[in-house]
This record gives C-alpha cells, structure tokens and sequence, in this order.
C-alpha cells in the first residue's frame, strides 16, 4: 500500500488533521480513549486567532495509505521557547498514529525537514503546543481513564517514536488520591502531614480565598504573574505571555468550579494559586462525534453536577514563599474541599520525574503514582 505525507495548508486540510484520531480509534476497541472537543482543537491550532502563534508557527502533516489517513504530526517552532533557554530547538505535537513504523518515520521526518530549513538544530515533543498544555505520550497506565487535558495512547506509541529516531528525554507523573481506599476506608491525610499543615498555617499567616470568577481579568493578571514565577525553574518551561494565558483562562471558565480554585495571600501580597478541574472527560466520552453542536453543549451542562473526580492540575507558588510549607498547606486546603464536596477521588499532574518537592510530598500524604507519560528528544539533522 502507498504511504504518502501531504501538508495540511488549507481550511479543508486542517479539518482532515484534526478528524485523524477518529480514523484511528473508537470507544468499542479503545474504551479508555476520549475524543477530544474539534472546536478545541482547532482553536489551539488557529495561527490567527491564538496568541500562543504571535510568537511560534507551525506546519501540519497527515500521513495517508491508499487514501486513508493513518497519522498527523505538527512541526512548531516556537521562538519565546528558544530566547528563553538561548538554544535553537523544534518541536513536534498533535502526533497521532496508527502501528505502522514506516508512517511514524515518515511524519517525523517531514517535521524534522521544516525545522531543519529553519536552522533548528534538534526536535522535542509531542507538546501541542507547547509544555503549558496537553504533551507527551502515555508510556505507563493505559488502563486507567485519562483525566482531563491529559493524553491517552496505545502502548505502542513508545516504539513507534523511538523507531522515528527520538529518545526519551523527560518522564511526567499522574499521582492519584483515591478517597476510599481497600476497604472502603475513607482517606484522610496523615496525622504528620496534617500537622505540618497547621504548623505552616500559624507560621506564614497565609489566607486562602476563592477566585471569583465575576473578576476574571484581575484574578487572571495576578495568576499570570505567579504562574510565571513559580514555573520558571522548571525543565522545558516558557513564560506565557499576559494575552495567552488570558485566552487559556477564558477557555476553562465554564469547566471551574470556584471551590476548587483558590488563591493564597501573604499579609494581602499574592503567594500562590491552585485550580482543580472537574474531569469534564467524563462528558466528553458521551459526545462521541467531538462536537459541541447539536447536542454536545448540553451534555456537558447538564451532566456538570454529576462529575465526582478531580484534576489538580496548577499548584504555584511564589519563589520567595516556597520554603515556609505552602505545598503542604495546598494540598491540605484542596483536599479538605474536595472531601467536604463528596469527591471521591483526585489525580495531580503533570509532575517532573524528578522534581522532588512536589514528588516527595504526594508519597508522603499517600498518593499513588499511577500513570506516567513521556516527551522524547533527537537531533533534527
């Protein structure tokens, strides 16, 4: 059979990419997979409409057998990344595929050739589009449902991408807090934990608050500006811009559920902020087709109330704050919403294999490391 990789340039090219993981999977051989939202995707990938492209392009890939798409890949390069680290590196995301080496090769070939001509010297991914939202690929707990804005994939993907020529570069954690454990015993943090939560209570001050929604520019301009600082040291980082991380914002509006986005104060100067998200992926699953009309927007209003999971997806705090037990003081804070809410469970992620100052507290209040998902890296020459 011909194998053959055309450029997505056109209106109807981008709905060809975007429809490819419908060619590839289904809910009845896949139960774990969940079609993501199209207007989603396609918003993400608008290059005149997404402020995240004001600083980076993009070339888009479909891989076809007889006619047939069996994959895509996006090949970026995102400037802000590179004048941060100082380094001249590409990237690739949006990577689906069917287990077939020969189009995996092929996909990552022609984006190595974009970057390549661009004078980008190495490729890392899969980010889509970049590290501050959806990327990696999932190498461990394929069992388990993929919570929200996180990835799924068939365990093949791991050797489909080593076979193209990258390698692993970076593995990410999915921690998970389960409310009743064997036995049906509910959870509850441990005694140690729990004090050393109070102890850094009594000696920060530290006040929590809900963000209001109602508020949503100036609780999205002190956001930023601790996102930004907190995330800074982080392996392949980059600072959003006010205007991205505005949009990103508006996005998840209508997925926030006050009780579970809170800010912490220090004597009335912004400390950190964290934000569960419902896993609206439950929802998601019921809309097989990706979108949101004719009857998707109401699936996911009404079935809103029903969700009981929880994606601890941002915990950041300020560097100046980060060794007066402010981690220990979140965690306690979302979990004692979340049990009071009836939740009846929670995953935290992405979480850096070797960041041991969020690792090392999770083992300690006894979350589980549950999934794990990796980004690879290789040269582009």
């Amino acid at each position: 059979m011909t194998l053959r990789i055309r450029p997505a340039d056109s209106p109807r090219d981008l709905r060809r990419f975007v429809d490819v993981p419908w060619r590839l999977f289904d809910q009845a051989r896949h139960p774990q997979w969940v079609p993501p939202l199209r207007v989603a995707v396609k918003d993400t990938l608008d290059v005149r409409k997404h402020p995240f492209w004001r600083d980076a392009e993009r070339a888009l890939f479909v891989a076809e057998r007889d006619g047939r798409p069996v994959g895509r890949v996006a090949a970026i390069e995102n400037r802000a990344h590179n004048a941060f680290h100082g380094d001249r590196l590409g990237f690739f995301g949006f990577f689906e595929c069917a287990d077939d080496p020969e189009a995996a090769r092929a996909l990552l070939d022609a984006a190595r050739g974009w970057l390549a001509a661009r004078g980008l010297t190495a490729m890392r991914g899969p980010v889509s589009p970049s590290t501050n939202y959806e990327c990696g690929v999932l190498v461990d707990g394929y069992e388990h449902h993929p919570v929200l804005m996180t990835t799924w994939n068939p365990p093949y993907y791991d050797a489909l991408l080593r076979g193209a020529g990258v390698d692993g570069a970076k593995d990410l954690l999915g921690w998970w807090l389960e409310r009743f454990g064997e036995g049906g015993k509910e959870f509850t943090l441990p005694p140690a934990y729990a004090s050393h939560a109070a102890r850094a209570l009594e000696q920060t001050g530290l006040a929590f608050r809900n963000l209001e929604p109602s508020r949503l520019d100036a609780e999205v301009e002190t956001c930023w500006q601790v996102y930004n600082d907190a995330w800074e040291p982080n392996w392949g980082f980059v600072p959003m811009t006010r205007e991205e991380f505005g949009h990103l914002a508006k996005d998840l509006k209508m997925l926030v559920d006050p009780r579970f986005a809170v800010a912490a104060e220090i004597d009335g100067r912004p400390a950190g902020f964290a934000i569960a998200l419902p896993d609206f992926h439950l929802l998601f699953k019921k809309i097989p087709s990706g979108r949101l009309f004719p009857t998707g927007l109401f699936t996911l209003l009404t079935g809103k109330r029903s969700i009981r999971t929880l994606r601890m997806m941002v915990l950041g705090v300020r560097k100046e704050y980060r060794t007066r037990g402010i981690f220990a003081l979140f965690a306690h804070e979302l979990i004692s919403r979340g049990l009071k809410a009836g939740m009846t469970g929670a995953e935290a992620s992405w979480v850096l294999e070797d960041n041991v100052l969020m690792n090392r507290p999770l083992a300690a209040m006894g979350a589980t490391p549950y999934r794990r998902w990796r980004l690879y890296e290789g040269p582009v020459a």
